[in-house]
């Protein structure tokens, strides 16, 4: 793939500030894993069929509950590559841990939210009751490291406000086993605004959605037996005035793109900066995304995406960063078209491959490894 100077220089430019280092590191950081999206090839049917132009936007065209096939073949690709450490290319894989338990909040007549953990939903699937087995299993051999993104990827308060409001698109949705739905006709092509999760409009809701934040990471340790020590903000909305109390639950790393969303109670956004290595007055550090492996979200146009990763890694590696690879389970996922997780499986393995051959030396570490690392320089 030919690269523009502009683009070149983009690379460059969001590598200059943060922590460095001589040692080729490769992190891969892949959110989502948990939670609904699609339920079934059925739904996403009925949805057509309806109206609902789900056909039109990736994550609601491809994106589902990862069954025990497409994790097993993930972990074969992942398997089949070791760097220089004899270690496995590995996801950091960011675990929503609950999705909302759509019977009893159609039984409680929408009057109430109720939520089940995810362990609840693999049973209710049909491919994937041992999903819990195979995360254990890829954590234990180095291939799937989870990590927290929060509860449930939806919110809570304008799910449950709509529901009450009788609004007949959520209530289409709901029956359906969907968390939220894009706009009916979706002419403009917008996606589920549902699942921006930490949106707030009041400071009772902002203190619920924190309440949220911090129940996730109690059930994080409950299912997988440790705290996680990294977390990743759903659709990258975060305020500051959350860090101490997910610092208490033993939280060190956040995960993100350079820029990280605030909302303001008069709806606005206010944007905060950070870098690699960024500290917070909570002891906290940022690791910040600066590569792109997502081969099935067709917004982004990337023609070819391995080409592009590969260029997004060698810039970081210029400048003497590690290369933190966003690349979301949408990608993986074959549940509701087999195709797309094939043809990024293939791709995937590419990638590897080209990372491999070109740099030898090349090292891979999940995210709170290369935390562990980022903190001990700073010492």
């Amino acid at each position: 793939m030919k690269v523009e100077p502009k683009q070149f220089i983009r690379r460059i430019a969001k590598n200059l500030r943060g922590y460095r280092t001589n040692r080729k590191i490769v992190v891969i950081e892949s959110d989502d894993w948990g939670s609904i999206r699609m339920p079934s090839r059925d739904v996403y049917e009925k949805c057509l069929k309806a109206g609902y132009r789900v056909d039109k936007i990736a994550y609601e065209k491809y994106d589902s509950l990862a069954s025990e096939n497409d994790l097993e073949l993930l972990f074969d690709v992942l398997s089949s590559f070791k760097d220089k450490m004899n270690k496995h290319p590995v996801l950091t894989a960011n675990i929503i841990v609950a999705n909302p338990d759509f019977e009893k909040i159609k039984k409680d007549n929408f009057r109430e939210y109720h939520y089940e953990l995810v362990t609840e939903t693999f049973k209710k699937y049909p491919e994937h009751s041992n999903n819990l087995n195979l995360w254990m299993d890829g954590l234990k051999n180095g291939l799937f490291f989870p990590q927290s993104h929060g509860r449930e990827h939806l919110n809570v308060s304008e799910f449950m406000s709509d529901l009450k409001n009788h609004d007949k698109d959520l209530i289409f949705a709901v029956n359906h086993g969907m968390p939220g739905i894009i706009p009916y006709g979706n002419a403009n092509r917008k996606g589920n605004s549902y699942v921006e999760a930490l949106r707030y409009h009041s400071c009772d809701d902002k203190f619920e959605k924190l309440k949220i934040v911090l129940d996730g990471l109690n059930h994080f340790e409950e299912i997988f037996g440790y705290c996680s020590e990294s977390f990743i903000p759903n659709n990258y909305f975060w305020s500051p005035d959350f860090d101490k109390y997910i610092s208490q639950h033993g939280v060190k790393y956040y995960q993100g793109n350079r820029k990280m969303r605030e909302i303001q109670l008069d709806g606005s956004k206010k944007f905060h900066t950070h870098y690699l290595g960024k500290k917070n007055k909570n002891g906290q550090y940022y690791l910040v995304r600066n590569a792109v492996f997502e081969p099935s979200l067709h917004k982004l146009k990337i023609k070819d995406p391995v080409s592009k990763c590969i260029s997004d890694i060698s810039a970081a590696f210029i400048m003497k960063k590690p290369a933190i690879i966003c690349s979301h389970r949408v990608n993986y996922v074959g549940y509701i078209d087999k195709t797309n997780r094939d043809k990024n499986l293939k791709l995937l393995e590419e990638l590897l491959k080209q990372i491999l051959k070109k740099w030898n030396d090349v090292e891979f570490m999940n995210s709170v490894e290369l935390g562990h690392l980022i903190g001990s320089k700073r010492k």
